[in-house]
């Protein structure tokens, strides 16, 4: 008969997809608010390259559940079914939103189900709508983190159908029923942790229903029991033996779940549950006082809000506070309830017991009576609950509707209900489609709650309208003084606003809320690890002040001494400790926030830069490696492992250099500084066309790019296209005028090229200008005034120049060429120069001239590693000083090898032109 009365037409299941549809269409043009940032956008845990086990190890928000940050909230399935969503549009905020309309769907026609097993046809389809349309509903159907309530709601209900085909005939056991729904609250359990309640259900259901006792029959077969003059039962001893059977396989699921929290409840502050940490009687007065609060809230869903933290609701302090008088009158109603369905008999009593199984035991672990939850009030916590509640309803709607003189009126209420619970639920919905539309319409409901002030700061924030969030974030503080969060807030919004003096202000009045020092005192119970971030925030801000570097340590070893597995202030503190050039240290600190966390790619990779500092660059390298192996996308370490390794000299590391290079402008595009390292690799490896390519990307992304506008110039006067090369310096010189490397080529090119010697002498000149005692820009003006004919200028301009370079021997040979070039002259004799004099000036001249513009090329990658580097990390500024410091041999050598051919054509052209000018005289 209940299999029979349990079916569902397809008319009943169309009209349930209908209403559900007509009330939540417009959550699909909502985007991610809220939970939804850390559960979806922040969680690594939904990306392909993640591996599964970490679904089973991490915690709803991704975060390892050993970790004391971890809110052990362990709910594999439901992110599993994110990972889905992932797999198929990424964080395309619709698929998941339709997927939640999809799973409130299914809740209802299964819910459908369920009523039918203890109410007529009719009101079951009432319960069934009343449930669709309830706009309690919307924060677990809207949001996208209520699927945990969706899913788990799925597998609560089947588990419990399930079990009502346990009994067979003539009440005997069916056993495969009852093995599936220990498997189906396992599943609902894995989805979220109210799953298991189920099973109290499950033993309510088999005791009350399906045997049919009532409270006083058990009473009084006890009492026989007792007294001798009886014996339990048959019935009863399988009654028992199904209840063991369930109650064991709980006990089992509760340990397990015990086991994968390590025996550790989450910490939560005064701040998300303030009644949890106040004395008696006030804590258990306030969470007797939030019961009728969650009731009104299921009657009466007019004012709902997302966020019921902090001061939403005072603390009910005194017995003599008004508000005991509703808590009085809940229990009183309830009471009478669970008497009339536990004392009487029939289908009525039966239909209330039921529906309050559905409200209280699934509400119980959210209800602070066993252990304190991170929350006051949360509206998605009562979708189990309100099952209960529509069953009830349903039920006296059909008692009223079955009298002649309230029929009319009972259905004229019923619509009424249902069209406002409609189109309050369609209304609610806009309210979830962006985080300041939902903290705005949360602050219409509670002005008292300073967490909603925040948040709303921090979708302004969100959109850079820094100061009217610097308005809500001090109105956050106003509403609650103690708030260390709002200060913080306030500090890094005026930090945002360059107002250093006032951000240090409220970081102070932040830092004195927190714990005071207590020898011996553990704080890890004590202080929210959020909450010590004001140590970090403080300690970033200073240390930009290159004198308080040491008060800025100070607080992060603070930090440190608060919560020695604070991981972040190890970082922190490394990189500062690099920042005072004491890599020892900062090695120190990094290893430290490995032992607590090997599988940040960051450590790994701040890692790699002490060792650069360091001088150890194979083992930078290797840590390179291991935070490309944790994260192979990591920007920073793309790059820079692929300098390193070009920086090596090593050629046979050059292929996966540009292999990493590659990687890196894939990742970012419109970055030009991985084009140029390109062109410097493909300049390595002699490929000068694409080299040329490489650095004119570069140049396009960035017109200003002075290493690539340099390079580029360099690559065309080393691969005989000089007269190409002399746009590129103009432009070059144009946006650097000072580059002395620049004014070197410019002039060498003009000089032997296009036989300028004008001009070729203002580029020398202007090095000069910039730096008289530049010994090449000297010696090429020397060259110039021998090309001019001027010898004896040119032989006081070499004196000048020997006297500044002494140790150079090849000035002293050009010297005396000079001066045996006048001695002839003086004679009168018309007889050039020796062919091997000649060719010593010209070959010595270009090879220095080379020599020092390959030293450019060197210095112009240090240089561009310094550009890239200020755009992401404080850290990545000592890569490139070691680099600085640290040019290889090797690749000297390389490039020498390259060019020795242009210059003995170079030289051998210079000879010609200096015997054709003296033997013109």
């Amino acid at each position: 008969i209940l299999k029979k009365m349990a079916d569902i037409s397809l008319k009943e299941a169309a009209l349930i997809v209908g209403v559900v549809a007509a009330c939540y269409w417009n959550s699909l043009f909502c985007g991610f608010v809220f939970d939804d940032v850390s559960a979806i956008l922040d969680n690594k845990d939904l990306h392909p390259s993640t591996p599964l086990k970490n679904l089973f190890q991490n915690d709803f928000w991704g975060t390892p559940m050993s970790e004391e940050r971890s809110h052990k909230s362990y709910r594999p399935l439901t992110v599993l079914t994110f990972r889905l969503n992932y797999l198929f549009s990424e964080l395309n905020a619709v698929s998941y939103h339709f997927l939640n309309l999809v799973f409130h769907v299914v809740v209802c026609v299964v819910f459908l189900k369920v009523c039918k097993l203890f109410l007529d046809n009719r009101s079951s389809i009432v319960a069934s709508l009343l449930f669709a349309v309830h706009p309690i509903h919307t924060e677990a159907v809207t949001g996208v983190v209520g699927r945990a309530e969706l899913l788990s709601s799925i597998f609560f209900l089947a588990a419990f159908l399930s079990y009502t085909k346990s009994k067979g005939p003539d009440n005997t056991i069916v056993w495969t029923p009852i093995a599936v729904t220990v498997f189906l609250v396992a599943v609902a359990t894995l989805c979220k942790e109210q799953g298991i309640t189920v099973v109290g259900i499950c033993c309510v259901y088999e005791v009350f229903i399906a045997q049919g006792y009532t409270l006083p029959v058990l009473l009084d077969t006890a009492v026989q029991i007792l007294r001798g003059k009886g014996s339990i039962p048959f019935s009863m001893l399988q009654t028992l033996l199904k209840l063991i059977v369930l109650m064991f396989s709980t006990l089992l699921l509760v340990v397990v779940r015990v086991q994968v929290i390590q025996s550790q409840l989450p910490v939560f502050t005064r701040f998300d549950n303030p009644a949890a940490v106040s004395p008696s009687p006030a804590r258990q007065l306030t969470f007797n006082y939030l019961l009728p609060v969650n009731a009104w809230l299921l009657l009466n869903p007019s004012e709902l809000c997302c966020d019921w933290t902090m001061g939403t609701i005072p603390l009910v302090e005194s017995l003599l506070d008004v508000r005991n008088v509703a808590t009085l009158t809940f229990f009183c109603f309830l009471g009478s309830l669970i008497v009339f369905s536990l004392r009487y008999p029939g289908d009525s009593s039966k239909t209330v017991l039921m529906a309050l199984c559905l409200i209280v035991l699934p509400f119980i672990p959210a209800s602070n009576l066993f252990f304190p939850v991170g929350f006051v009030v949360a509206e998605r916590v009562l979708y189990v609950p309100s099952m209960g509640f529509c069953i009830l309803v349903a039920h006296g709607w059909k008692k009223l509707s079955h009298k002649s003189v309230l029929r009319k009126i009972s259905w004229v209420c019923l619509a009424v209900v249902l069209f406002t619970h409609a189109l309050k639920t369609l209304h609610r919905n806009w309210d979830w489609e962006s985080e300041y539309t939902l903290f705005m319409s949360a602050l219409k409901v509670n002005k008292n709650n300073a967490k909603l002030w925040n948040n709303v700061g921090h979708a302004l924030e969100n959109e850079k309208n820094f100061e009217r969030a610097l308005q809500f974030f001090i109105q956050a503080t106003q509403v609650q003084p103690d708030d260390i969060g709002a200060h913080m807030n306030v500090g890094r919004t005026y930090k945002n606003l360059n107002k250093t003096k006032e951000a240090e202000e409220s970081y102070m009045i932040a830092k004195s809320l927190m714990p005071q020092i207590i020898p011996g005192k553990k704080y890890a119970a004590r202080v929210a690890p959020n909450h010590l971030n004001v140590y970090i925030n403080l300690a970033n801000l200073i240390r930009a002040n290159e004198s308080r570097l040491e008060e800025a340590d100070q607080l992060y070893r603070q930090a440190i001494s608060m919560r020695p597995d604070f991981k972040q202030a190890y970082i922190s503190r490394g990189e500062l400790l690099l920042k005072m050039n004491k890599p020892l240290k900062a090695k120190e600190a990094y290893l430290r926030a490995l032992e607590l966390d090997r599988t940040n790619a960051d450590l790994w990779y701040n890692l790699a830069i002490v060792y650069i500092e360091l001088k150890d660059p194979t083992e930078a390298l290797k840590n390179f490696n291991r935070a490309l192996e944790l994260n192979p996308t990591h920007k920073l370490a793309l790059f820079n492992s692929a300098l390193l390794m070009q920086e090596s000299g090593d050629a046979r590391l050059r292929p996966e250099a540009k292999h990493r290079l590659l990687h890196y402008v894939k990742e970012e595009p419109q970055d030009a500084n991985g084009y140029f390292n390109l062109g410097m690799l493909a300049m390595d490896d002699k490929k000068d066309m694409e080299a040329e390519a490489w650095m004119k990307k570069a140049i396009k992304l960035q017109p200003n790019f002075r290493s690539a506008l340099f390079n580029l110039a360099l690559l065309y006067s080393q691969t005989a296209k000089e007269l190409m090369a002399l746009p590129v310096l103009e432009d070059l010189l144009r946006y650097y005028p000072d580059h002395t490397k620049g004014l070197i080529l410019k002039g060498d090119i003009l000089m032997n090229q296009k036989k300028d010697i004008v001009g070729a002498k203002m580029c020398f000149e202007k090095i000069l200008e910039l730096d008289p005692n530049n010994v090449q820009g000297k010696h090429n003006l020397c060259v110039v005034y021998f090309e001019e004919r001027d010898l004896i200028k040119a032989e006081k301009c070499l004196v000048e120049t020997l006297a500044l370079a002494p140790h150079e021997e090849y000035i002293q040979r050009h010297l005396n060429i000079v001066r045996s070039k006048i001695a002839s002259v003086s004679a009168t004799e018309q007889s050039s120069l020796p062919a091997d004099g000649t060719a010593t000036v010209a070959t010595e001249e270009k090879k220095n001239s080379f020599q020092n513009l390959k030293e450019v090329k060197n210095e112009q990658k240090i240089t561009q590693a310094t550009v890239d580097n200020n755009k992401g990390h404080s850290k990545n500024k000592k890569r490139t000083e070691k680099s600085s410091t640290n040019k290889e041999t090797p690749k000297k050598s390389t490039k020498e090898i390259k060019d020795i051919e242009k210059k003995r054509v170079a030289a051998l052209k210079r000879l010609e032109e200096i015997e054709r000018i003296l033997n013109g005289e």
